[in-house]
């Protein structure tokens, strides 16, 4: 499996705070959901 650094899918830096990373977890989950983006492929990026 290829390595993903998940600071930087967040967009976040290494030092991020827990809410920091929830955060930016939560509004990304909220932009790729399938049942809220228009983009054709949402659901593929969600999972």
């Amino acid at each position: 499996m290829e390595y993903q650094d998940y600071y930087k899918i967040l967009g976040l830096e290494r030092d991020a705070t827990p809410d920091q990373i929830k955060q930016a977890y939560r509004k990304l989950a909220r932009k790729y959901h399938p049942d809220v983006s228009k983009e054709t492929d949402a659901e593929k990026r969600f999972k």
